[in-house]
């Protein structure tokens, strides 16, 4: 890709999701088109990728990458939980594929002015969609004591929450906390350094946190995850890459739902019962996937 993102469990993906030609799949969270573009090889000569994203860079990357598949890669900036009415404004009834990942894209990352990254410094942003009002900055200077502290643990599942929280709020009586560095500072500051993970940022916990309130992450994913599987055809599949527990829990727990539900009518099968984790080899080519957990069901 044009900003060195490395999609992640790419074979395993395209296997799930059975890849062929005269079929039409959907890429919910485009990024910059890296699994797009396999889906469009793969389809070839007639298929067809529906690609949406909300991140305006991400769109812009994408449709240079995807250019040379003309008409068959129909590119659309928006959140996924619009899905089902995009679909129907494009004509298009059932669909053969879902494919949700829900990771961080590289451009993200490595853009300091996004306020994703925990090195350099930059603007407490973290907005994957630059329509959104609220920054991260405006969370971390507004929010009570105990609505920082319910932030940290309900979307961080950070211990030292409670700390965290206090040292935030008598940081921003002093002056606001506006830049990525002065929260990290922060955190580094209130968790004990005999805690310090030598593998992982102290903050980064922190930061998750503060990038799934923005975004309405958790929010977002239960709602495509409830209507998502409704524009499949019978034998099409969603996947789903997940980074964290949070989202790999309400992926599990939400396919076994339905699965059950439907026992009678049997209308989603749960493919994977266990998530399909990244090999070694992709783990030591490309760290970021060291987390990634993909999970898959079918429309029955």
């Amino acid at each position: 890709m044009g900003f060195g993102h490395i999609p992640v469990l790419v074979e395993e993906v395209m296997s799930l999701l059975q890849c062929g030609p005269q079929k039409t799949y959907v890429d919910a969270t485009l990024g910059g088109g890296g699994h797009a573009l396999e889906i469009l090889k793969r389809t070839e000569p007639d298929g067809i990728l529906i690609g949406i994203d909300w991140d305006e860079d991400a769109i812009a990357e994408a449709t240079k990458a995807l250019m040379p598949f003309g008409a068959r890669a129909k590119i659309t900036r928006e959140n996924f939980v619009h899905l089902p009415e995009l679909l129907k404004s494009e004509k298009i009834e059932e669909v053969d594929g879902i494919l949700l990942d829900l990771g961080l894209s590289s451009l993200q990352i490595e853009d300091t002015e996004r306020g994703f990254s925990l090195k350099g410094e930059g603007p407490l942003d973290m907005r994957m969609d630059q329509r959104l009002e609220r920054r991260a900055a405006d969370l971390v200077n507004c929010l009570s004591l105990q609505e920082l502290q319910e932030t940290l643990w309900e979307y961080g599942e950070e211990r030292w929450a409670k700390g965290i929280a206090k040292a935030m709020v008598e940081e921003r009586a002093r002056t606001p906390i506006e830049t990525t560095q002065a929260l990290r500072r922060i955190v580094h500051r209130a968790i004990p350094r005999r805690f310090h993970s030598r593998k992982i940022d102290p903050a980064t916990k922190t930061f998750q946190a503060f990038r799934i309130r923005v975004n309405e992450e958790l929010e977002n994913l239960k709602e495509i995850l409830e209507t998502g599987w409704r524009l499949l055809r019978k034998g099409g599949r969603m996947c789903v890459i997940s980074f964290h527990s949070l989202e790999d829990r309400m992926v599990k727990e939400t396919f076994r739902r339905l699965e059950r539900e439907g026992e009678d009518g049997s209308v989603l099968r749960v493919i994977t019962k266990k998530p399909i984790r990244p090999s070694e080899e992709e783990r030591r080519r490309n760290p970021r996937s060291r987390s990634a957990r993909l999970r898959c069901a079918e429309r029955a």
